[in-house]
C-alpha cells in the first residue's frame, strides 16, 4: 500500500472515530438516576421525578457539561428494592429511594416510616441539622450511602365506609399500614392489617377486601382513590404517616469525582429541598381538593389527636424499633427530642 493511499485511509478512519469520542465521553461522565416513580417532565409529572431532571439540570449547568445526569423513572434502569443495595456497592450513582424500604436490609432505616415520630413538614426538616440527622447520616454513611437531598413526604388514609381519624376510628376496620411500624400501631388500636403494595390499593378497597388504606398524598391523586372512597384524612395540617424519601448517593461513586464537583453535587442536593417541600405540600392540598370535589367527607388531624396516635406509636412500634440494636435505640431518642 503506497503511502497516499494509507493517508486517505487514516483520515477516514479517524473522521469516522471522532464524533464517537465525545459520546464516550458523556457516557462515562453520566450519573445514572433511578427512582420507582412515574416518569414526567422537568415541568410536569410526579414531583419526586422532577426533582430528579431538575438536580440532573443543575449539576450539568454548574459543571459546564462536566457532570450529566440521566433519570431513570419507574424502576426501568433496575427493580424497586435493588436501589439501596446497589448505591451501597457502587452499582448505582443516585437513587431517590424511600429509605425504609430498605428495612430487612439495615434495621436502622425502618426510621423513615415510623408512625408519628414525625407529625409535620417542620418537625422533619429540623431532623437534618439536628442529633438524629447526624446519627442518620453517620449510619448511612458508614454503610456507603450520602444524603443528598432530605425529602419528606406526608399522607393520611382514604376510606371506603367510616373515616378513619382517631386511634378509635380503627377498631374492626380493615387498614393498609404501608410498613410493619405502622402495622403494629394500627393492630394496637383495634384494626385488622392489610399487607399489599401500594399499586393493589385500588382493587382491594374496590372489593371490599380493604376498608382503609394509608399511602401518600401523591399516591392518593396517581391512584385515583377518590372513585371509591368516601373519606380522606389529608396530611394538610399534621400526619402520623411521614415518608422519609431521600435522595441518595453512592459513597465509592462519590468519593471519585473531583472535590469541585462534589462540592457541586452537595449544593445541588441541597437546593432541591426547598422545591420538595412546596411539591409535597401542594400535593397534601391538591387530594384534599380532588377528594372534596369527588364528594368525599375530609378531616385533617389536630394536636389532640395526634398525641393520642403517638401514645400508641410509643408503646409498640417505638419501643420495638429502639430494642433492634443501640443504633437503633440512639435514633429513636434523638428523633423524639423533636417532638
Amino acid at each position: 500500500m503506497d503511502n497516499n493511499r494509507r493517508k486517505i485511509l487514516w483520515a477516514g478512519a479517524a473522521a469516522t472515530m471522532a464524533p464517537l469520542a465525545p459520546m464516550a465521553w458523556a457516557q462515562a461522565g453520566s450519573l445514572k438516576i433511578s427512582h420507582q416513580f412515574p416518569g414526567g417532565t422537568l415541568t410536569e409529572g410526579d414531583f419526586r421525578d422532577r426533582l430528579c431532571r431538575r438536580f440532573a439540570a443543575d449539576i450539568e449547568k454548574q459543571s459546564n457539561g462536566a457532570l450529566k445526569g440521566v433519570v431513570y423513572p419507574g424502576s426501568s434502569l433496575m427493580k424497586t428494592n435493588s436501589q439501596f443495595s446497589a448505591l451501597r456497592k457502587g452499582a448505582l450513582d443516585i437513587g431517590l429511594v424511600p429509605l425504609s424500604y430498605a428495612g430487612g436490609e439495615v434495621p436502622e432505616t425502618n426510621i423513615g416510616l415510623m408512625p408519628a415520630l414525625v407529625p409535620s413538614y417542620e418537625v422533619g426538616a429540623a431532623w437534618k441539622t439536628g442529633e438524629v440527622g447526624k446519627l442518620l447520616t453517620k449510619m448511612l454513611d458508614d454503610k456507603g450511602i450520602i444524603v443528598l437531598s432530605w425529602i419528606w413526604q406526608a399522607g393520611g388514609v382514604a376510606s371506603r365506609a367510616a373515616p378513619l381519624v382517631a386511634p378509635e376510628d380503627a377498631k374492626g376496620q380493615k387498614v393498609r399500614g404501608g410498613s410493619r411500624e405502622m402495622d403494629m400501631m394500627l393492630k394496637a388500636a383495634g384494626a385488622s392489617v392489610i399487607s399489599l403494595p401500594s399499586n393493589e390499593i385500588y382493587a382491594a378497597m374496590q372489593t371490599g377486601a380493604m376498608d382503609a388504606a394509608m399511602t401518600s398524598s401523591t399516591s392518593f391523586i396517581s391512584f385515583k382513590l377518590e372513585e371509591i372512597a368516601k373519606n380522606l384524612t389529608t396530611g394538610r395540617n399534621k400526619a402520623y404517616w411521614f415518608m422519609f424519601e431521600p435522595l441518595l448517593m453512592s459513597k465509592d461513586i462519590f468519593a471519585r469525582l473531583p472535590k469541585a464537583q462534589q462540592d457541586i453535587i452537595v449544593a445541588a442536593g441541597a437546593a432541591q429541598e426547598k422545591f420538595a417541600t412546596d411539591a409535597a405540600r401542594a400535593d397534601d392540598k391538591i387530594a384534599a381538593d380532588v377528594y372534596t370535589k369527588a364528594g368525599a367527607k375530609v378531616f385533617d388531624l389536630d394536636e389532640p389527636t395526634m398525641r393520642k396516635w403517638q401514645a400508641i406509636a410509643r408503646d409498640t412500634a417505638w419501643k420495638d424499633y429502639a430494642a433492634h440494636n443501640d443504633s437503633c435505640k440512639a435514633l429513636m431518642a434523638a428523633a423524639q427530642k423533636l417532638l
